[in-house]
């Protein structure tokens, strides 16, 4: 039974291959090879079925959708997301596409479609990257995100051109789709959040986008996009990301066998993927330069710049209709890429440290507005990250205290608590600039309500560094993590579920306590 093959090559490599502390698609790939490799030295059959194909389609369908999704207008409307993402791919193009003609003895379009699948990085890895850092809100993670997102709506313009489809008479309802949203917006919130909100996914990705756009001679793909854009801007669109997220890396474990599958790499492919990947750094020192350009600091262009560092399964999907000879030598160089860029991507903030002072210089005199340094000026307690606890905690000081300040890395929320009145500015604690240009004479004590421990032991050391003599409380969910804030510098470091269950325990005896007729000891 293929399938049962496939699904035990496929959890076993890929396991072994999160062990080493790479992303699990690389041992996908590997798996694939390996049951081609097999198929050779013993003589069995192993190939793509039908059911395989169909898989594989459905993952990048739902890949597409939830790119959709975050298809936020806001989210890429800007200088540095745009002009870094179409200067960083032209300059590519320009410069891979003779290169490839002149070494490589091909045809000028070929050269071409490799070198366009060779400019886009790899959206996969470089949000599970700053997923798994907490850092997709943060400055250079949502200018990561955003060139990711144009460099994907580039490849399915590429897509639609290379597969030569003509679309019907009927491709024109789709200008009338977005009379839909309403709809779309309702069907939503009547899903819930159970299995009618993952089904609802799958049929607009798959059924009305895949299916709908296939029926009028449009590309799936560029169906399962738009449907994903359509929910961008409803308040349950990540969630209904989420929901789908293991869903569509099910199926995308089915792209990646099939491209193995379809046979091993030679000796040639592998000098490609060995050559493209000495140049990899060439891609990320081309985004950091392009991102200084437009003003932003070094740190925020190095971090951005990292994690564009890799080349990208878009590219294979490119190959899969324009250049299926070239799909397994792009697999190799796309693998390898993945191997070299995620646990370079683990010492990211690290790398920046010791490479700062060389980095620095290379800034211009004007800086981007989202990352000035700032004056807390009169503030007397300070908050940093301003989510749920971090609002609360801001709330209930500001009944009795004035001089309040919350500081958070997501400017979207700065201007959401900015509305709401509070008196909140942006800044990213993890941002060594941040800390030099920090002045804050007046300030008494600091709350320390960022998501992740790195940025609260980051604030920590640099509060202490600064000379601040304060009071510095955290919370956390764990005591090993409460152990290293205080040894960080913090005075106290609360575990946020144990004192949950002390403030339910008070209303309650407050409660009691207020009850008529209670008296100590009776009896209930």
């Amino acid at each position: 039974m293929p399938e049962a093959i496939w699904v035990s090559f496929a959890f076993g490599l890929g396991l072994l291959v999160k062990t080493a502390g790479l992303p699990p698609l690389v041992g996908y790939l590997a798996a694939g090879f390996v049951l081609s490799g097999l198929a050779e030295t013993i003589d069995i059959t192993v190939e793509a079925t039908n059911a395989l194909e169909h898989i594989a389609h459905l993952g990048v369908l739902l890949l597409l959708f939830t790119v959709g999704l975050k298809l936020k207008l806001r989210s890429i409307i800007s200088a540095e997301v745009i002009g870094g993402s179409l200067f960083h791919f032209a300059i590519t193009c320009a410069v891979f596409t003779p290169g490839l003609y002149l070494l490589m003895d091909l045809t000028w379009q070929t050269a071409l479609l490799l070198a366009i699948a060779l400019s886009f990085s790899s959206t996969v890895l470089a949000a599970k990257v700053l997923e798994s850092k907490r850092e997709l809100r943060a400055f250079h993670g949502r200018v990561a995100i955003g060139i990711l997102i144009m460099q994907d709506l580039i490849a399915l313009v590429v897509m639609s051109l290379a597969s030569g489809q003509a679309p019907s008479q009927w491709a024109l309802v789709v200008f009338g789709f977005p009379l839909l949203r309403p709809l779309l917006f309702r069907l939503l919130d009547a899903s819930g959040h159970d299995e009618l909100l993952v089904l609802l996914g799958l049929l607009l990705a798959l059924v009305l986008g895949g299916l709908g756009f296939e029926a009028v001679g449009l590309s799936s793909e560029l169906g399962a996009l738009v449907f994903g854009a359509m929910l961008a801007n409803h308040p349950r669109s990540q969630e209904l990301a989420k929901s789908l997220w293991s869903v569509k890396e099910v199926f995308l474990v089915g792209f990646f066998l099939q491209i193995g599958i379809s046979g091993l790499p030679d000796g040639d492919a592998l000098i490609f993927a060995l050559v493209a990947s000495v140049v990899l750094p060439l891609k990320g020192i081309l985004f950091f330069f392009l991102l200084l350009a437009f003003r932003l600091r070094a740190r925020s262009s190095f971090l951005s710049a990292l994690s564009l560092t890799n080349y990208s399964e878009f590219g294979l999907i490119v190959a899969s209709v324009a250049l299926p000879d070239w799909l397994v030598p792009l697999a190799l160089t796309v693998a390898i890429s993945f191997i070299i860029s995620a646990p370079v991507n683990r010492f990211a903030h690290t790398l920046y440290e010791r490479f700062s002072a060389r980095l620095t210089p290379y800034e211009g005199q004007r800086h981007h507005p989202d990352e000035q340094p700032i004056s807390l000026g009169s503030t007397r307690m300070l908050i940093m990250g301003m989510g749920r606890t971090g609002t609360a905690a801001y709330d209930h000081l500001a009944e009795s205290e004035a001089r309040v300040m919350g500081l958070d890395s997501d400017p979207a929320k700065v201007a959401k608590h900015q509305k709401a009145e509070r008196n909140v500015v942006f800044a990213d604690a993890e941002d060594m600039s941040f800390w030099q240009g920090l002045h804050m004479p007046s300030v008494e004590a600091v709350i320390l309500s960022m998501g992740d421990i790195e940025g609260k032991l980051i604030a920590a050391r640099n509060l202490r560094k600064k000379g601040f003599s304060g009071y510095i409380v955290a919370h956390t969910m764990y005591e090993d993590e409460a152990r290293q804030i205080r040894e960080a510098g913090a005075n106290e470091a609360y575990l946020t579920m144990s004192e949950t269950g002390v403030a339910l325990a008070s209303q309650l005896k407050s409660r009691q306590s207020a009850a008529p007729g209670h008296t100590a000891g009776a009896e209930t």
